[in-house]
């Protein structure tokens, strides 16, 4: 099982049951939603759904792993978890791993930047889920980013989320910084049908199809599709199949849809959360790391049955190199990116992009990728990602606020005051009447370790860009800083106090070309496997990688595109767990059933009270909004109903 360099483990009390695992084929990334749970003879390993502790053991080293080395392309959260998973789970020497990164600086979409005086930048912020099986197992492991040892960021972000609950109270804004309802899901029976024919179709019946080709136009006006599109960043022409994966990864989450109760946030914004802790932890382990170094191309051997990757081309500012890869060497690459080629704005000057409509996908990670799929059609079609910028495109703008009248408002809106610590909008906040579709979030502050006391630092968005503005009449990216807090600032119903607001202000924007390119509409085989047919020695990383149920645009897709690599490419004998099975929950269904009914009793439940009040099962009932559980012993939903069951027969 070990080389001569491999970790000295001693393994003889096991020879027995290892040489039987040796020969034994596992499957590393199982599909739950194509197997037929059962208990037999034929399950060997854990449910392909299975999380916990029992899917978090250490598995053996494999033979000859301290002779072998692997090289990362980029260093993004898939980069950065490939040299993890790498050396915890696959014993490889630290040392033998080198990072490759075109930028000077690590994290890929990961950022947070700036300071008070020149105003703080992050270009955007991923929403949290419990459920990231993947993700926590590495932060279960790397040392907090405050607390001393042995406290790990896992658990200093459990203390953070678990003292202070994430909702929101202003979810929806209108007419001038009104508070919408935003109770329920606005959803007819008809639009729910739409729903439930979406969650029930097959993904290979949906290859590039469009959410507006699917539903109804009335569908798109409902308070559900807001909720939907503006926390996710979903546009219309985007792929209903991701819409669907959506779903099904977050079913269990649908009831905390409207009010954000279904979210958890660091304390700090996400590079500082997340990339600084792991990144300290693999430079003490020993890895390398080569900054502003641009891979171009990598040389791949087709002959045979097999694709070997040969050598890696690349530039830095001593011109062009290359690395020869040894027979027994690993590269991760990371396909494509959605923040690449980033124009940058401020107060006074609005971002120009150097890309343009006709020339798309022209920065490294978009070349590199493009490179790969002419060599062979399993690295899949970078086009359909990266070949139509306004379709992919929006903007954020990120506000660095010393006290103003904005900071009075936002502690209108906000569950605790914005200087307290604690959650301040829950998620964001969106403004319906909006032409830009604009929305904005203030997460926990101080946002930044630095930050100081008396700053308040806000996230800003907007969908619908190419629009005129309701107050500044231009399309949001022909704008400067201070004109699109003016167009936020009258949409809160501050538009007299604006200059005030603008001088306690500073705003940097970022416009990114590719922001959304992983919702694009495709097909099967646009996107290359996390290991593409017949790779022997190369992986896929990051939000462009094809997985079985997971979907894009999350840390956790990130780090499972890097696990699967890893265990891939080692012949590691374990498992990476599918997506978490709340779809199959019962509970669940239920609660989501309820809820996508605007939280009414939905046709059977009354059935299921009647058969199940007063047993052991009673509590996997959905309650309505005004109940106890004392009241599923009570008579009404399910006389109701029958009586209406009654009156529909009788009448017809």
């Amino acid at each position: 099982m070990t080389g001569p360099d491999s970790p000295k483990i001693d393994v003889s009390c096991l020879k027995t049951h290892i040489e039987t695992l040796v020969k034994q084929a596992v499957d590393v990334s199982p599909d739950a939603s194509s197997q037929h749970l059962h208990n037999g003879l034929d399950t060997m390993l854990p449910p392909a759904d299975l999380h916990g502790a029992y899917t978090n053991n250490r598995p053996l080293p494999t033979a000859g792993i301290g002779d072998r080395h692997a090289y990362i392309v980029g260093s993004g959260i898939a980069g950065l978890c490939a040299a993890f998973f790498l050396i915890r789970d696959g014993h490889m020497p630290a040392e033998n791993i080198t990072l490759l990164e075109a930028m000077m600086i690590d994290g890929g979409a990961l950022d947070g930047a700036g300071n008070a005086e020149e105003g703080y930048l992050v270009r955007g912020g991923r929403e949290m889920d419990m459920t990231y099986q993947n993700f926590w197992d590495v932060f279960s492991e790397i040392p907090a980013l405050e607390l001393p040892a042995p406290f790990t960021v896992l658990d200093e972000y459990r203390i953070v989320n678990d003292a202070d609950k994430n909702w929101s109270k202003a979810r929806l804004l209108e007419k001038q910084g009104q508070i919408k309802d935003s109770s329920t899901m606005e959803l007819s029976k008809l639009q729910q049908i739409e729903l439930l024919k979406l969650l029930m179709a097959r993904k290979q019946d949906l290859d590039d199809i469009t959410v507006e080709a699917w539903f109804s136009e009335d569908f798109l006006e409902t308070n559900f599709y807001m909720f939907w599109r503006t926390m996710f960043a979903f546009q219309n022409w985007h792929s209903v199949l991701e819409m669907k994966l959506y779903m099904h990864r977050f079913l269990h989450l649908m009831d905390g849809l409207n009010d954000m109760t279904s979210l958890v946030f660091p304390k700090y914004n996400q590079y500082d959360s997340f990339v600084v802790p792991l990144m300290d932890w693999l430079k003490n382990k020993g890895i390398k790391i080569q900054y502003g170094t641009t891979v171009s191309d990598v040389d791949i051997d087709t002959n045979g049955e097999t694709l070997s990757a040969t050598a890696i081309k690349y530039r830095t500012t001593n011109g062009e190199e290359t690395i020869q890869l040894g027979a027994r060497d690993l590269i991760f690459v990371t396909t494509g990116s959605i923040v690449e080629d980033t124009a940058y704005g401020d107060d006074n000057t609005v971002p120009q992009l150097k890309v343009g409509n006709h020339y798309p996908g022209v920065a490294s990670g978009w070349q590199l990728w493009k490179n790969l799929a002419k060599k062979s059609p399993v690295f899949g079609l970078p086009e359909k990602f990266c070949s139509n910028v306004p379709a992919s495109i929006w903007e954020s703008a990120t506000l660095t606020c010393e006290p103003s009248p904005l900071i009075e408002k936002l502690k209108a809106l906000s569950v605790n005051d914005p200087y307290s610590g604690k959650t301040v909008t829950g998620g964001v906040i969106s403004f319906t009447d909006s032409a830009w579709l604009m929305s904005f979030t203030v997460n926990r502050q101080p946002h930044f370790p630095d930050q100081p006391s008396d700053v308040i630092v806000i996230w800003v968005y907007a969908l619908k860009m190419d629009k005129p503005g309701d107050y500044i009449k231009k399309a949001m990216p022909k704008c400067t800083g201070n004109e699109i807090l003016t167009e936020m600032c009258f949409h809160l119903g501050l538009i007299d106090q604006v200059a005030e607001i603008i001088a306690a202000t500073k705003v940097r924007t970022a416009l990114m070309p590719y922001i959304t390119a992983q919702f694009m509409p495709r097909a099967k085989g646009d996107r290359p496997s996390a290991v593409p047919d017949g790779s022997a020695n190369l992986a896929c990383l990051g939000q462009f990688v094809e997985t079985h149920n997971d979907v894009v645009f999350t840390l956790e897709s990130s780090v499972r595109t890097a696990r699967i690599g890893v265990y891939s490419l080692l012949g590691i004998k374990k498992q990476v767990p599918d997506i978490f099975p709340g779809q199959y929950d019962i509970r669940r269904l239920l609660r989501a059933t309820r809820t996508l009914n605007n939280d009414e009793a939905f046709l059977g439940e009354g059935v299921l009270r009647h058969i199940l009040s007063g047993t052991y099962f009673e509590h996997i009932l959905p309650l309505g909004p005004d109940e106890k559980p004392a009241d599923l012993h009570k008579p009404g939903v399910f006389e109701h109903q029958l009586s209406k069951l009654r009156s529909f027969f009788g009448g017809n």
